[in-house]
């Protein structure tokens, strides 16, 4: 579609017209053709017991999926039983097999079917559409993730971006924190003002002070950027990473651990924000760029909010990139042409 299209010289490039935020034709054929083809995340492996139920990108996918683990192997399933669609596993619990609550179907931790009462005589049965459909599982670093119909892998998704982070693995991560913030604003709104630096000494005072905006950088890979913040101190040590993993995740690394946010589109003018906080090391909780993740997500909100508001001028279509400062916006835009196209 022509409409996508966004010049791949930054310089010469315009932003997408205010009718793919506004439309909800656009919306909804970005579910398709956007979240269908992407990875999404499911859960830190240090979560899985045993079988861990998970909703895939509610509201959108809207998938029940089961991570389940069968020794050192994990695997992501269908969490629907294959004889009437009852969701099989609704919370997390132990156990060496997968058995209906309705009807007692039961399966393996494969997803192999394995039993039926009462179904002697059945013809051809059972068949391989008895057994549990079996999703792509990707393990980065302990971060798992799925896909309905993936583009291509998670490593390629990730790509040139994950050997610039680095993780301890002396330093175990423990999720101890989840929230929800609901936000008044198209979903690509949000990550457009997640994916540059430019605003943060208009917008986070508080952020401004401890991170050093002139060393702020930004480097784009196929499907992903990395924004990296150094320290304001002398000592010019890396305040915080930001991973963004197109088109919804972002992987923020502190000192103390990783903030994993996902952006949950809701509608044309809003959106959920998932926080899960992993921590590492509790005792740097309360310093430098990752102290006050809740005031800085109140800064951006009111900002995204207002620009949803703004963007239904009648005297509002377009805008352009500065070319040293908004190039993960551009990059951005640019996949959602691909894609969209």
């Amino acid at each position: 579609m022509a409409f996508f299209d966004i010049d791949p010289d930054i310089r010469k490039a315009k932003t997408h017209p205010s009718e793919f935020y506004l439309d909800p034709q656009f919306f909804e054929l970005s579910k398709i053709k956007i979240f269908e083809r992407s990875w999404h995340f499911l859960c830190h492996e240090s979560e899985v017991d045993s079988l861990k139920p998970v909703t895939l990108l509610p509201g959108v996918i809207d998938e029940p999926v089961l991570v389940a683990r069968d020794g050192s192997e994990l695997r992501c399933l269908t969490n629907v039983c294959t004889h009437r669609g009852k969701i099989l596993v609704e919370e997390p619990c132990k156990a060496n097999l997968i058995r209906c609550g309705y009807h007692g179907r039961r399966f393996s931790l494969d997803g192999k079917f394995l039993s039926m009462p009462e179904f002697e005589g059945v013809e051809d049965f059972p068949s391989k559409a008895d057994d549990l459909r079996q999703l792509p599982l990707a393990n980065w670093n302990g971060f798992l993730f799925t896909s309905i119909e993936p583009l291509t892998d998670l490593a390629a998704f990730i790509g040139d971006a994950a050997p610039l982070i680095e993780f301890d693995s002396s330093k175990p991560l423990k999720q101890t924190a989840t929230r929800e913030y609901h936000v008044k604003a198209h979903w690509a709104l949000y990550c457009e003002n997640y994916l540059e630096g430019f605003h943060i000494p208009y917008v986070h005072k508080s952020l401004n002070e401890v991170v050093d905006y002139g060393s702020y950088t930004t480097e784009t890979f196929r499907y992903s950027s990395l924004q990296v913040g150094l320290s304001a101190e002398p000592s010019q040590e890396v305040a915080a990473r930001y991973l963004f993993i197109f088109p919804n995740l972002m992987f923020n690394f502190y000192e103390w651990g990783v903030s994993v946010n996902v952006v949950r589109p809701v509608s044309p003018d809003e959106t959920v924000i998932e926080f899960l906080t992993y921590v590492s090391d509790e005792s740097k909780l309360d310093e430098g760029a990752g102290a006050d993740l809740h005031g800085v997500e109140m800064e951006d909100e009111a900002v995204v909010e207002s620009v949803q508001r703004g963007i239904r001028s009648r005297f509002y279509s377009q805008g352009r990139y500065s070319p040293t400062r908004e190039q993960g916006t551009h990059h951005f835009h640019r996949l959602i042409a691909e894609f969209m196209g």
